[in-house]
């Protein structure tokens, strides 16, 4: 997890830091799929093909979004396509670091935040396992029982999911988007029910932000959260890695350094009943917009 390009800022009444993060480590990447059928030109008619909760539907849309957007391995994050990495077995992704564009996890990690709030893991073998889901298919239950905004998946074995190499979103009516590998775009294909079909997994429909609360998430690792806004007391918890966590609202406090940029920005998460600097929360401005003063 690294911070990139950040700038410090004064504003009335303290210091605002702009941060984004850029998430591509090259071992949550997720290689082509060797099943892959010829590349195919993007189709205009991304959207939800069957009746779908609102949720699940603004998960399609957001992956829709990006239609035509090039494929990249290590490429995306959850705020949208960053320049991928070169990929280690060569081929048309011999170059891709300097392709800015999605992988095939990363689209559907992008697509589940911008549309639902949804925090998903990193890597398609760990979102296909992830303990958030909803429901799970198996391939013997093939299309039938599933609604658009469901992750369809592939691996080397059907019955192990932590062998899942691809992963794409269902559209309906036979239908995906995915960014299938390099050398194409992010794209509209018919479901490949082959041998590697692993079926699919929900992931819309569980937890949702409490009302009158916004969803960010955080960055870093072993982040504390405080009773109060500051650091002199001991943390009420700590976060392990990069969180989705519900704001209520935001007050200056104390003036917190990380990275060599300060902020006095925090933030009241009232599930945890506790603080948090926004110098912790992953958005490119530290006084969040959107958000009431406390």
């Amino acid at each position: 997890m690294r911070r990139t390009k950040r700038t410090l800022a004064p504003a009335a009444g303290g210091l605002l830091l702009a941060a984004v993060i850029a998430t591509t480590g090259g071992a949550t990447a997720t290689a082509a799929p060797a099943h892959a059928a010829a590349p195919a030109k993007p189709a205009a008619d991304c959207r939800p093909l069957a009746a779908a909760p609102a949720d699940a539907a603004a998960v399609v849309n957001a992956a829709c979004s990006q239609l035509g957007v090039p494929y990249s391995w290590a490429g995306g994050s959850i705020h949208g396509p960053t320049y991928g990495k070169d990929y280690p077995g060569g081929g048309p992704g011999a170059n891709d670091s300097k392709v800015k564009g999605f992988d095939c996890s990363h689209l559907v990690q992008y697509a589940a935040w911008q549309g639902a709030g949804i925090l998903l893991p990193e890597g398609s073998w760990n979102q296909a396992q992830w303990s958030g889901a909803t429901a799970r298919f198996t391939r013997g239950q093939g299309l039938g029982p599933l609604q658009p905004g469901d992750l369809l998946l592939w691996a080397k074995d059907p019955r192990n999911l932590g062998s899942v190499h691809h992963i794409a979103i269902y559209l309906g009516d036979g239908k995906m988007v995915e960014a299938r590998e390099s050398g194409t775009v992010v794209m509209v294909s018919d479901v490949r029910l082959n041998a590697e079909y692993a079926g699919a997994v929900r992931i819309t429909g569980g937890d949702k932000p409490p009302a009158n609360t916004k969803r960010f998430t955080t960055w870093g690792t072993d982040v504390s959260l405080r009773p109060d806004p500051s650091t002199k007391n001991p943390p009420v918890t700590r976060l392990p890695g990069p969180t989705a966590v519900d704001v209520q609202c935001q007050k200056r406090g104390q003036l917190v350094h990380a990275e060599g940029y300060s902020n006095d920005a925090w933030s009241y998460l009232p599930k945890y009943r506790a603080w948090i600097s926004n110098i912790y929360i992953d958005h490119k401005d530290a006084w969040l917009p959107g958000v009431p003063t406390c």
